[in-house]
């Protein structure tokens, strides 16, 4: 056989093997809404590398972060649609679409991390019930930090906010606008940066890790630890793609789900303190809300419940009461 037939036969042959390997391999996209440097961007990376390990390099997740993919408002569309395999979606974000994704968004009703997981026990099976009739179901879920309020000047009441630009990045927080008779902007999260420097937003709700993510601290310089509520981020997985893997590369991704989501509560929990320290550091006043304002706090809390529970009837009710009896205590 000729040197240049040898060539072409052994040229063909390693273009198979390769070929091979690229049906063999599959690839996944996977949009997130934030920062690169985020705890839950971070999770989904690992997350994205125990799967590649597991899977021997079989299934590839390839995370866009900083809504470099798709913005947060679109994520859930695209993994419902097979544009995405998997998204991270802050649950509360699709309230208007179904209220139970807004449950933990519900000021005062869960407001702590033990609160939370039990919380999490009655809404995820909840929602997988109504996700999967949409070809999704939810495959892990990680929290915020318990929500603070941050605001351009001291604050020692509800009246004291009286008018200021406060950002809406849900429908529950919109509805907090209406009830403390605040100016809402709708801004998301790869936005907020922008908008704090320009002084569309003067004071909002959020997590003390997402005040370091946006340098709300160049902006604004007090952070009221309301402990208001805790919500979470979720991965959603198209079921058509999930249901399309062998049963090895599904259980290997159903393994990583249940370690991300283990490692995730727990990073949450762990780095709250470390966050607000590095806030103070860098020039905020943290310190707990007055008992006034925290009163004030509160009484929205309640009239949002009544609100979400009759949105949500009659299963909200069932859901709330369910969550209470997990309690160590009545709430």
């Amino acid at each position: 056989m000729k040197r240049s037939t040898l060539a072409r036969l052994s040229a063909a042959l390693v273009c198979l093997g390769l070929t091979s390997f690229a049906h063999a391999q599959t690839k996944w996209d996977l949009p997130s809404a934030y920062a690169p440097a985020n705890f839950h961007t971070e999770n989904l990376e690992f997350f994205a590398k125990e799967v590649d390990t597991a899977t021997g390099g079989k299934l590839k997740i390839n995370v866009h972060s900083n809504a470099s993919l798709f913005k947060a408002t679109e994520i859930k569309r695209a993994v419902q649609g097979g544009q995405a395999q998997l998204g991270e979606i802050l649950l509360v974000n699709f309230e208007n679409e179904n209220a139970l994704f807004g449950m933990d968004g519900v000021p005062f009703l869960a407001s702590s991390y033990a609160d939370a997981r039990a919380l999490e026990q009655v809404q995820i099976p909840a929602l997988d019930k109504y996700l999967s009739g949409q070809g999704m179901k939810i495959l892990y879920t990680v929290p915020w930090q318990p929500q603070g309020i941050y605001s351009k000047k001291p604050l020692t009441s509800m009246a004291d906010m009286k008018g200021m630009k406060w950002r809406a990045y849900s429908p529950a927080t919109a509805k907090m606008a209406e009830l403390m008779n605040l100016q809402p902007v709708t801004i998301q999260a790869a936005e907020l940066s922008q908008a704090l420097a320009t002084g569309v937003v003067e004071t909002y709700a959020s997590s003390s890790a997402t005040g370091i993510d946006s340098k709300t601290y160049e902006s604004l310089k007090y952070f009221y630890e309301a402990q208001a509520w805790i919500p979470k981020n979720a991965v959603l997985i198209n079921l058509k793609a999930f249901n399309a893997l062998d049963k090895a590369t599904q259980d290997s991704v159903t393994k990583a789900a249940a370690a991300a989501q283990e490692r995730g509560w727990k990073l949450s929990e762990e780095k709250e303190d470390a966050f607000k320290k590095i806030l103070a550091e860098r020039g905020m006043t943290v310190a707990p809300p007055s008992a006034a304002f925290a009163s004030d706090l509160k009484q929205i809390g309640a009239i949002m419940l009544t609100d979400w529970e009759k949105k949500s009837a009659p299963q909200g009710a069932e859901l709330v009461a369910a969550y209470r009896k997990l309690l160590p205590a009545a709430k």
